[in-house]
Order: structure tokens, then C-alpha cells, then sequence
């Protein structure tokens, strides 16, 4: 079986990986990862629990020509500069200038393709001009063929309303195009655990005062309260964040998501372990990428990266089995 290498860059605990190891086992394909990195030391214990090997720290102090040849390079950089949720500084703050370290990274190994991930605000920030720079640093600079889309988790079977900017390149040119929308998603009840610690249920003035002001119209729901204190509920969640509220996101207006809830909204398998506590691991998924979401894409992309797969069969395959969920 043909071995397809990647790099996880900014690979926090691990969303990639999974997606990128799923795609290839349903491929006939051996994924093997030959470079990791990120910076917080607990993403890195969930990491080596998971995958067995610890990643890399601070990625500004790693020589590029010390990074392995590899096939495919991923990255989630870091979204903060770019989000609603922080103060929107972009490239004035010095962790959107990790961008430059991904294109550091390419340029020097010239990988025969890649997926960046970010927030949907990347789009609009600064009227535009910052995603302008990354497409064309991208494209004129490092001399890929790129496209970016604003896909949504909840379109690819997770019940999570968690929309990002896929960035999408490729050294040679062929005729990638975004997957399509899978629905139906995945129901709440087969997320949410039937048995869940008391710890985790919101005070009784918490939950009186929510439901006061919210009535739900489904039987199960997750209520999202933003920070104007308007509440609504859908039979989904709302992105989850990890420097939201405490009781930003409740069951049913009474409970707080458990992390294993919150791992299985982002796409994680029951079989990743969870090896932190409590809140760092509500950090963790608030920060994770959908594993669905980025499966999808490297679905599509993988038959242009492996020289032997049959790229037709590959993708009608791909069509036909997602057609059926």
C-alpha cells in the first residue's frame, strides 16, 4: 500500500490527524505523520496519549530544513487574531505572523499539497485585505494553485453550527473542487450521555432565570445564550468556544456539555482518550478543528496526492457513500 506522509502544524489534539487517518484507511492508504508541532503543553499530553509521540513546541524556533519531506502539509493557525472573539488585530498581532512560518515551511519543502484552517471572520477582516495577503503570498510567492471556501460543520454531519475558512492548495493544477453538503446531521441523541455527573448541571437560579425567558420547541436541544442574554435553542449546538462563558451552551437550559459531549460534536471518535481535566479539555474542543468538516476535504483532495489511487473511481465512490448518510 502506497504511504502518504503529512505534517500537523498547529495541530492542537490532533482533529487533522484523525481526519487525515480515517481518509487514508477508507483509501487503502498508510498515513504517516512525520512532523507535529504546538505550543501548549496540554494539547501536546493529548497528543502523545492519542498518537504516541510528543509534538514539537514553539514552531518560530524550528529550521524549516529540519522538518521532514512530506506529501501534505495541515495547519489550523492559530484563529485568534482573527476572531470576533478576540480583538481582531490580524497580522498586528504576533500570532497571525505564524502564518508566515507555514509559508516558511512550504517553501522550503514544497509539499505537493495543502489545507489551512481559520475562522469565517479571516474573510472580512480588514475589509478583505488579510486573506488577500495569505492568497496571494500563497499563490504568487510560493507559486501554488489555491482556493478557500467557508464551509460549516453542521453540512458535513455534525450537529454543531461551526463555520470556518477551508484554505485549499495544490503544486500542480487539477480540478479540485469543494465537497458537497452531507445531511442529514448527526441527531443530539447520539451525542449527548444518558448517565452525567451532577458537576455538571447548572445552579437552580441559572436554570429558573434561562427558562423564564426561553422556551424551546424541540424535545432536545442545546441553548445558547450570547452576550446581549438572548437565549435561543436549536436541536444543534452553537460553535463551541473555548474562552465562552461557563454556562454559555446548556442542555436542555439545565447542563453543561460533558468533554466527551463536546469531543463527539467536534467529530472525535469515543476511542480518542481524554487525558486532561475538565477545563482544559472544554478548551481543547472549543479550539479543535470539525473533524468531519476537514475529512470531507481530504476526501476530494487525497486521489490528486496518492499516484495510486484511481482518481474517477475515488471520487464517485466518495459521492455515493456520502449520498447514502
Amino acid at each position: 500500500m502506497e504511504k502518504i506522509k503529512f505534517i500537523d502544524l498547529f495541530c492542537g489534539i490532533g482533529g487533522f490527524r484523525v481526519a487525515m487517518d480515517e481518509s487514508c484507511r477508507e483509501n487503502d492508504l498508510i498515513p504517516e505523520c512525520v512532523f507535529s508541532s504546538d505550543i501548549d503543553p496540554y494539547c501536546q499530553d493529548s497528543y502523545e496519549a492519542n498518537f504516541g509521540h510528543r509534538p514539537h513546541g514553539d514552531i518560530t524556533k524550528v529550521d524549516e530544513k529540519d522538518i521532514p519531506d512530506h506529501d501534505i502539509l495541515f495547519a489550523g493557525f492559530p484563529c485568534q487574531p482573527f476572531s470576533i472573539i478576540g480583538q481582531m488585530q490580524g497580522f498586528n498581532d504576533i500570532r497571525g505572523t505564524l502564518f508566515f512560518d507555514i509559508v516558511r515551511i512550504i517553501k522550503h519543502k514544497k509539499p505537493k499539497a495543502f489545507v489551512l484552517e481559520n475562522v469565517k471572520q479571516l474573510v472580512g477582516h480588514d475589509g478583505g485585505k488579510t486573506l488577500k495577503t495569505i492568497i496571494n503570498t500563497l499563490q504568487k510567492k510560493l507559486g501554488y494553485h489555491v482556493q478557500y471556501a467557508v464551509l460549516n460543520a453542521l453540512d458535513y454531519g455534525l450537529p454543531q453550527k461551526r463555520e470556518r475558512v477551508i484554505i485549499v492548495g495544490h503544486r500542480d493544477p487539477i480540478l479540485f473542487s469543494y465537497p458537497s453538503p452531507i445531511r442529514p446531521f448527526k441527531p443530539l441523541s447520539q451525542i449527548l450521555e444518558k448517565k452525567v455527573d451532577k458537576k455538571h448541571y447548572a445552579s437552580d437560579y441559572i436554570v429558573e432565570k434561562r427558562k423564564q425567558k426561553h422556551k424551546s420547541a424541540y424535545k432536545l436541544s442545546i441553548w445558547h445564550e450570547n452576550k446581549a442574554g438572548n437565549i435561543c435553542s436549536y436541536p444543534y449546538s452553537c460553535a463551541l468556544r473555548a474562552g465562552a462563558s461557563y454556562n454559555y451552551l446548556l442542555v436542555n437550559g439545565e447542563r453543561r456539555l460533558t468533554p466527551r459531549e463536546m469531543f463527539r460534536l467536534q467529530g472525535f471518535p469515543d476511542s480518542y482518550k481524554i487525558v486532561v481535566n475538565d477545563g482544559q479539555a472544554r478548551k481543547q474542543a472549543g479550539n479543535a478543528v470539525p473533524v468531519n468538516l476537514v475529512k470531507a476535504v481530504i476526501l476530494k483532495l487525497i486521489p490528486y496526492v496518492a499516484t495510486s489511487l484511481d482518481m474517477t473511481s475515488v471520487l464517485r465512490e466518495y459521492e455515493v457513500s456520502y449520498n447514502r448518510r
